[in-house]
């Protein structure tokens, strides 16, 4: 390959994340409702129905489809979705951070008013209730956080060999931060309370 084709390649890259081909990806929306005695943060509590997380709490999202403009897009029509709402119902989108799962996922939050929450009518084939916590909670109570260790395990035919250090090799270990709060009796935690704690965290801020 000649250098001037190399550095044209260059030229029109787009740098994005190292292997994000290979990643899920999801959009979710945190969902902002006002009450009478302040705004809220909507929950859903996944149906019992369902095969991954049920009784979970959540926030309404799911997986990016090929039909979806951009991941806007996904988390309106996922929340119209799940709480049989129309799309025009859900105003004030904003993004928040993006986030890298350990598990392989790429995660799209972002913030979003219901306009109207007594037209909410949720789809009983994923959320099995829906609940607000008072957005002033989270300013007065700051998540409780717990470390979760990640082991690494080499499969049984990994080239030991091939690595300085053999099998004695110095693995590079993790910690993950999970958050939580407790709500009444609610827990909210994982990746539904990080989001809840980076929206607090970008609020409190200048």
């Amino acid at each position: 390959m000649e250098l001037d084709a190399v550095l044209n390649k260059l030229k029109k890259h787009t740098p994005s994340i190292l292997g994000s081909k290979m990643y899920a990806k999801y959009a979710v929306l945190l969902p902002l409702i006002k009450k009478e005695d302040g705004i809220h943060i909507l929950f859903e509590v996944r149906s019992q129905s369902l095969r991954r997380q049920p009784g979970e709490i959540c926030f309404p999202g799911g997986r990016i489809d090929r039909e979806d403009l951009d991941e806007e897009k996904a988390a309106i029509r996922e929340t119209s979705e799940e709480l049989g709402i129309e799309t025009d119902e859900i105003t004030e989108v904003y993004p928040l951070d993006y986030m890298i799962s350990p598990f392989g996922m790429i995660v799209y939050p972002y913030v979003g008013l219901i306009s109207n929450f007594e037209k909410v009518k949720p789809n009983a084939d994923e959320v099995g209730e829906v609940f607000s916590i008072p957005l002033a909670y989270f300013f007065e109570n700051e998540p409780k956080i717990h470390k979760v260790n990640f082991k690494v395990e080499p499969e049984a035919d990994f080239p030991f060999d091939l690595v300085v250090g053999g099998e004695n090799y110095n693995w590079r270990t993790r910690k993950v931060d999970e958050y939580f709060y407790v709500y009444e009796k609610r827990v909210v935690w994982g990746l539904t309370a990080r989001i809840v704690a980076h929206f607090i965290e970008m609020l409190k801020g200048e």
